[in-house]
């Protein structure tokens, strides 16, 4: 049976053979003793809870997490050293604040939960007066906005303020009821200063026909924005999201380190990447903070660490309750198994800040940001933060698309070649001889392209647009 030891140190390997039922899942290389260290990626990704021989299975009926247990984080700092590289060009649009955007697109962005139905048939009925370069008009329900409090309901204006900030889109309509406490006025607030010609607002109590009002409000958008026209633009202007779904085995020996590798390349040339999926650090953390850029930068990820561990525990619930029962079946076994996989999308570049939810990106180079690991959720927050696209690895496939272009990247052959109709990329063939110089190659140039607008994701092309907020309060 063919498998692969990924470090020196491991003392399991992952069976890398097609079609083998354990595809995905760890063999012992030798006798692991009750209690011992698993050692997968170098790291220990949990503890023997039995005697496993050399070559038996090891899984959830042998192995548990050690995450049980109180940690006490050091700043080690790593003298990384990355050689810069010329920056790359697409073509992309230039908005007059000067941020770019890959798309030229109109958004309606309800307020509130009530007004979702009435949104989506404003987009509906709107798709039938583009013209020019706008290639789209997109509705984003969503269940929230009303009956919230406190730090809740500004995590809510905050990533709806976000999204309406995108560049993605070329034109906005905040759509409110009238009646809701997240107010279009408080949205203005957060909003500060605005483009008038590209951001209108209606509340729907007001009108007697809000859908032809609203209709009106969309036309002057595509108006203003029809005119736009794609410019070359350096790719170290690029903000790329990070995260990782439906995660298997190999996950983490092939499309996250092919996504580390991109994320390597795009901030030598001067880009940015984002990395979130908090509790998916848990267990990989300590490496994450040695690559803090000084000891501040350390503080806040220890902060956002810690926040998030509080957040668990506040409610009552264990901090190492992951993998997912698909992630289980695709052969990961705890949480530091998977975490230690999840990482691998950060390459091995410096991490320069960590965000809030739903604060941008401010310096170029790796940013952390703070979120959960809900896959819409998260990739909602990355779009929030500026992400222009999210590279999203997968082992077991989904069809979700965020609000910005989600590129699907397949660990494994199998599933790219069964769901075509989701999956973008294929990462498999890292186990089975193609090298990775090469694929980063091919990787590099099909993103280029996309974010030239030549191409489209599969969940672009399917019209799948989805959101969703952290919600981590009261609902009155």
């Amino acid at each position: 049976m063919k498998n692969l030891r990924i470090h020196p140190n491991d003392n399991v390997a992952v069976v890398i053979q097609s079609g083998s039922p354990d595809f995905g899942h760890k063999i012992a290389l030798s006798d692991i003793c009750e209690g011992a260290d698993v050692i997968k990626y170098g790291n220990p990704i949990g503890q023997a809870s039995a005697f496993i021989k050399a070559g038996e299975k090891v899984h959830v009926h042998n192995i548990k997490t050690g995450l049980d247990k109180e940690f006490t984080y050091t700043y080690n700092p790593l003298n990384i050293k990355h050689e810069p590289r010329e920056s790359g060009s697409f073509m992309g649009f230039r908005r007059a604040d000067g941020q770019i955007a890959i798309r030229n697109e109109i958004w309606i962005i309800p307020t509130n939960g009530c007004v979702n139905g009435t949104a989506e048939l404003i987009a509906k009925k709107a798709q039938e007066r583009l013209y020019g370069s706008v290639s789209g008009v997109y509705a984003f329900p969503h269940p929230l906005g009303c009956s919230q409090l406190g730090d809740d309901h500004e995590n809510t204006k905050k990533a709806l303020c976000g999204l309406m900030k995108h560049p993605n889109a070329g034109g906005v309509l905040l759509l409110g009821l009238g009646c809701e406490n997240n107010t279009i006025d408080g949205m203005c607030e957060m909003l500060g200063d605005i483009d008038r010609e590209r951001m209108k607002f209606l509340v729907c109590q007001e009108f007697d026909d809000e859908i032809t009002a609203a209709l009106g409000l969309v036309e002057e958008l595509i108006k203003t924005a029809a005119a736009d026209v794609r410019v070359p633009v350096p790719v170290s202007e690029l903000i790329v999201g990070l995260k990782c779904g439906g995660s298997d085995g190999l996950s983490g020996i092939t499309a996250n380190p092919l996504v580390g590798a991109f994320s390597d390349r795009l901030i030598a040339e001067g880009g940015s990447a984002i990395l979130t999926e908090v509790p998916e650090m848990f267990g990989a953390e300590q490496i994450l903070m040695d690559r803090c850029i000084n000891v501040d930068i350390f503080n806040k990820t220890v902060g956002m660490i810690n926040g998030f561990k509080e957040y668990y525990t506040r409610n009552g619930l264990p901090v190492y309750e992951n993998p997912s029962p698909g992630n289980k079946d695709g052969g990961i076994s705890t949480l530091e198994d998977k975490s230690l996989g999840c990482t691998q999308k950060a390459g091995t570049a410096t991490v320069v800040d960590v965000l809030a939810y739903g604060s941008p990106v401010v310096l170029k180079g790796l940013n952390l940001l703070e979120s959960p690991g809900n896959d819409l959720v998260a990739a909602t927050a990355l779009a929030a933060s500026g992400a222009h696209i999210v590279l999203f690895t997968t082992g077991r496939g989904t069809p979700f698309g965020a609000p910005v272009p989600t590129v699907k990247i397949s660990s494994n052959t199998p599933l790219y070649d069964k769901k075509r109709n989701w999956m973008d990329f294929n990462a498999g063939g890292l186990v089975s001889g193609v090298e990775m110089d090469g694929l980063l190659e091919e990787f590099y140039e099909y993103i280029i392209k996309l974010v030239s607008g030549e191409i489209l994701t599969k969940a672009e092309q399917h019209g799948i647009r989805d959101i969703a907020i952290f919600k981590n309060g009261v609902t009155l």
